[in-house]
């Protein structure tokens, strides 16, 4: 097939609406794993950055970065490592996302549902806020490795906040998976380029990705709402993280913006592109 932006309306589904009713069925079956993307938070009002671009433009506001760097968060977390300090890249990352961010209405629906898995890709407390009434949920986090001295890829947290175990995470009703780090509870991030140097070297063996998430994944698809594919990092992690799931896969999507490379990766990973607004999407699946 010839994969080109301009033919996306021949991937357009025939009823794109009734085909997201059937999968938002299957979302609250738990037959779905919801994969957000900083696209949802991006539709409230948050005092945060809610692209990889935005967050490269604020470190750029704290920072004089190289030209190479511009436009590229890790790029920009690396240069301002290399030529500061880890502990400067931290702050800079805490204070960027310290601003609380609402859970919008489609967390507090996401919430409500029975789902064993949930991942959420951007670095806000959004989704553990809505999650926050219950008691039968963890989080598991990526965490960087450099410097910690300790041959660990990720760290759990139960609801309070406090540091759990792998053992506790297995029995909890729902895990949401932060596979970059969060503001909250403990401030881990992974940002810079060398924070991912070990993780994509060994992602395609999915040591970085907690077991508990490889075992809720199977037998799941992904529904990815948010997200942007434009850049090979997170191409990389979609891919992964919903390695040896079922599929088909479905995103939404905004073809104005999409890319050649995003649809080349949407069609080569059984990924059904949904050309929708978001916020009519999120409207139709909460209704359906």
């Amino acid at each position: 097939m010839n994969i080109s932006v301009a033919n996306i309306e021949t991937l357009k589904l025939a009823d794109a609406e009734a085909v997201l009713k059937d999968v938002a069925a299957e979302l609250r079956a738990d037959k779905v794993v919801p994969y957000l993307g900083p696209g949802l938070v991006a539709l409230g009002t948050p005092a945060i950055p809610v692209t990889p671009e935005d967050l490269s433009v604020f470190f750029g506001t704290k920072v004089a970065l190289p030209k190479r760097a511009k436009g590229n968060c890790w790029a920009a977390a690396q240069h301002i490592e290399s030529m500061k300090h880890r502990n400067t890249v931290s702050a800079l990352m805490a204070e960027a996302f310290g601003p609380e961010v609402a859970p919008l209405p489609f967390h507090t629906f996401l919430a409500g549902l029975p789902l064993a898995l949930i991942v959420d890709t951007w670095y806000d407390g959004a989704m553990r806020g809505a999650l926050a009434g219950r008691t039968d949920w963890g989080e598991a986090q990526g965490i960087t490795r450099a410097g910690i001295g300790e041959d660990r890829w990720y760290r759990f947290y139960d609801p309070a906040g406090a540091e759990s175990d792998r053992a506790t995470a297995e029995g909890w009703k729902t895990v949401l998976y932060k596979p970059h780090g969060s503001a909250a509870p403990a401030k881990n991030w992974l940002i810079s380029d060398a924070d991912y140097v070990e993780v994509l070297t060994e992602i395609d063996i999915q040591t970085p990705i907690p077991d508990v998430v490889k075992n809720r994944r199977t037998e799941r698809s992904f529904l990815f709402l948010g997200c942007r594919f434009h850049d090979q990092m997170l191409r990389t992690y979609a891919r992964q993280i919903s390695k040896r799931s079922r599929a088909p896969h479905f995103a939404i999507v905004d073809e104005a913006t999409l890319t050649k490379n995003e649809l080349r990766f949407l069609l080569g990973h059984a990924i059904t592109p949904i050309a929708m607004p978001l916020p009519k999407a999120l409207d139709v699946i909460m209704s359906a």
